[in-house]
Parts: C-alpha cells; structure tokens; sequence
C-alpha cells in the first residue's frame, strides 16, 4: 500500500491540521504549497515543495520524485462573499487549477484524489433539515459554483481516466490543533469565530452581525461548525478509504456535525471563555449568503467510519481563543 500523500494546499489552515494527522497516522506527507496564503511555520510534511497549482509540470515531477499514491487537494480561493465581487480569479484558481492538478495526476499515472468540496455546492435550501449528498447542487455564488464544477469534472474523469476520488463537503471549520502547533491564520480573515475573538482581544474595534432577520431561531445564520482537528481526521479517513478500493469511482461526503449554531450563541460562547465584552453591531445581510447549512453526516459515518470528536462550541472556541492568545505573544 503507497502511503505517500501529496498535499496541494499544505501550507494553509486546513492542510497544515491534516498533514499532523497523516504524519501522526503513519503517511508520508509532502507538502505542495506556493504560500499565497499559507505559512511555512506550518508545514509539517516529510518534504517541501513551493510550487503554483497552476504548474502541471512541477506537479508531475514531485509526484513523480516522491513516489505518490493518493493526493488531498486544498488549494483554492474560499471566501464566498469575495466571490461575488471579484468572480474570475476563483474560477482561475479553483476549476482552471484542479484541471491542472487532475492533468499532473494523469502524467504521474495517480488515480486517487481527495477533494476539498464544500457545503456552498448546496445553496440557500430551505426545503430540508439537514443538506445530504444527493441532493442537487444549486450553489448561489461563484465560490460554490467553482466547487461544484470541478465536482462535475472529477465526475467525468472517473471512466475516461480511472479517477477514484472523494469530494469532502466540509461545512464550517474552525479552531486550532489543541497543541497549539497550528491554527486559523488568514490574512485577511474572514471568518466568523476568529473575528469575534479579535474583537474579544480588542484588536478589531467591533463584531457586526450580517443579517438578523433569517428564518432561523434567532434571526441569524446558523452552520455547522466543525473543529479543523475533526476535518483533519476525515481526510485521513478519507485517504484510507481509497487505498481499500480498487474501483474507479467519485463520491461526495459530507464533513460536519449534523447540529448547528447560530451567530449570536458563538458571540456568546467566546464572550463566556474569554471572559471579553466588545462591541456588537447588527447589519444588513451579506450577498450569498444562505441562512442555514447543518450537515447530514451518515454517510461519513458508514463509508468512512468517521465521527466529529471534538466540535461542540465550547471545544472550538477555546482552542481557537488559546491559539490567538498564543500567537498574540
């Protein structure tokens, strides 16, 4: 069984988490990264190389060199409500760079792909409880649509190229690895929980709340907020997985909770363990975004045999509060 993995994107939030995981599962990580947004104090791999996911020949020749099995890609534009300002650049990034990504694979003659997907292939559904994956993709901004169309090319590569891949639908990450080896770090940062938490430290003036008149309980957004370390754990599943199987094929799995928490209880919850008061203002609501996305994980459960181990609020918020604090040092 080839346990060396490369991972496109290693350098980042969630590919820095699950190179520690692979590592500490017995895989050979390699990590690929061209730092436009990653740091290189966290990467954690058996090897380095700063190479653009837009390079097919530098990718086919690390894989080549390192002998690789199975590829988890992590390398992409994530922030929704800048897609919809500046679409183009997400559709270079995201669909151009997989199919360069999917054309270095080829080359290298390595079948086995774990994709980064996203719970924004959903859109705004209002019809069900909780999102499962056979439900159509009806994403509502250019940041969902780029995940949702290389979900299609994947699904075309399976009989033409022999493509077995999984599509990890992950709903909202956060927190830091509990060794606080590795944590949130986006520059600039987007999203909501580090944002309370420098509002918390009195580094951010305010939080603002976008939208408090949603069809949810307290008129905010609600999500699924599930811990990096628990994402991290399903890629290594995942990764797994596909070295147990034989058949070509693509499958879309869900990583989340299947509980969700509204914008208000993380405002409290970060309040409550940093023992801060700050500043909330309430706005208007913010382009594309739906107003609630909790996932349906029993088919994480069954293929994978994954669970979320540790994403209940209070977990989240204070290892990503002692991470902040930390790196505020």
């Amino acid at each position: 069984m080839n346990k060396n993995v490369l991972v496109v994107g290693g350098a980042g939030y969630i590919g820095s988490h699950t190179t520690l995981a692979l590592q500490e599962a017995g895989y050979r990580a390699v990590v690929y990264d061209n730092f436009s947004s990653g740091h290189r104090d966290a990467c954690f791999g058996s090897a380095l190389v700063e190479g653009d996911l837009a390079d097919t020949a530098k990718l086919t020749q690390t894989m080549q060199e390192h002998d690789i099995g199975s590829v988890i890609h992590f390398a992409a534009l994530i922030e929704a409500g800048q897609s919809v300002i500046t679409p183009l650049p997400f559709f270079h990034n995201n669909v151009a760079g997989t199919l360069a990504l999917l054309d270095a694979m080829n080359a290298a003659g390595v079948s086995r792909l774990v994709f980064s997907s996203t719970a924004a292939v959903y859109g705004n559904r209002t019809d069900v409880t909780l999102l499962d994956e056979d439900l159509a993709r009806a994403p509502i901004n250019p940041y969902g649509d780029s995940k949702a169309m290389v979900e299609t090319i994947l699904e075309s590569c399976v009989s033409a190229h022999g493509l077995q891949a999984i599509a990890l639908r992950y709903f909202n990450a956060c927190g830091a690895d509990a060794q606080g080896r590795t944590g949130e770090r986006h520059d600039p940062e987007t999203h909501l929980i580090p944002l309370v938490i420098q509002a918390a430290q009195g580094t951010r003036p305010q939080i603002k709340i976008n939208g408090t008149d949603y069809e949810t309980p307290d008129g905010t957004c609600v999500r699924d907020y599930i811990h990096v370390s628990d994402l991290a754990s399903g890629h290594v599943a995942a990764v797994g997985h596909l070295l147990g199987q034989d058949t070509p094929g693509v499958q879309a799995i869900n990583l989340g909770t299947g509980a969700g928490q509204s914008v208000r209880q993380v405002v409290e919850a970060v309040k409550q363990i940093s023992g801060c008061d700050f500043t909330v203002v309430e706005d208007v609501r913010r382009a594309g975004d739906p107003a609630i996305l909790v996932a349906d994980v029993a088919r994480a459960h069954a293929v994978l045999g994954w669970r979320a181990a540790h994403s209940d609020l209070n977990t989240i918020v204070r290892d990503a509060w002692a991470f902040a604090e930390q790196s505020a040092r």
